[in-house]
């Protein structure tokens, strides 16, 4: 799976209805342009792309006062929202993809049910418990990696991978057991985008034909 698709998609929706400088924005203040593939050029061709495949739908509004050319505002249809959680819910229980996946998911994990999301990610640990009881039948990590020459490191850093996933994920669901954070159907969320004109301080400054 693409970040991108669920990074465009999800700020999309957050605003209800945003131009492409507004979700590039956004991903720029959360850093997504640091940990993901979220490049003003990969963003504004996602938006185009997910228009084209009916996942989002495109309003022309006026010229600006400046006497620019129309700005693009895009609207998540029913079909993207069904692409979204879809998404959101595969990167949530799927712990062998690239971790610029989950941090995408980790954006938007509050649009899901509170239940729903322990769910999914006692499911994300149990794949990965699963993976690492068939990597040590040929692998033993107490024994080290020497025993397998230099080779030996390659499974020693994917083993502890697993546990450091593992556990980092056993202590996101006790939070949220425990009462973290605001999911769906809880009452207000927390505000994660930056409103219309609010300056991001985050911002590269990189000028981008798209920006318009």
């Amino acid at each position: 799976m693409s970040a991108i698709r669920l990074l465009v998609l999800g700020a999309v929706r957050q605003h209800g209805r945003a131009h492409g400088y507004q979700v590039r924005s956004d991903l720029e203040y959360w850093g997504a342009h640091e940990w993901s593939n979220a490049k003003p050029g990969s963003i504004y061709h996602a938006l185009k792309q997910l228009a084209k495949q009916g996942f989002l739908l495109e309003h022309e509004t006026a010229p600006s006062t400046a006497g620019g050319p129309p700005r693009t505002e895009y609207e998540i249809t029913d079909k993207g929202t069904e692409e979204f959680l879809a998404l959101l819910r595969e990167a949530l229980v799927t712990y062998d993809q690239k971790p610029d996946v989950l941090s995408a998911a980790l954006g938007f994990v509050v649009d899901l049910p509170r239940r729903e999301v322990v769910e999914l990610l006692r499911r994300r640990v149990a794949g990965i418990e699963e993976w690492r009881r068939s990597v040590t039948e040929y692998y033993t990590p107490e024994e080290g990696p020497e025993r397998l020459g230099h080779i030996g490191e390659i499974m020693n850093f994917w083993v502890h991978s697993a546990d450091t996933g593992a556990e980092w994920t056993r202590g996101l669901i006790a939070r949220i057991e425990g009462g973290a954070y605001t999911f769906a159907g809880e009452g207000e969320p927390f505000v994660g985008v930056l409103a219309e004109g609010q300056e991001n301080p985050y911002a590269t400054g990189e000028p981008h034909p798209g920006d318009r």
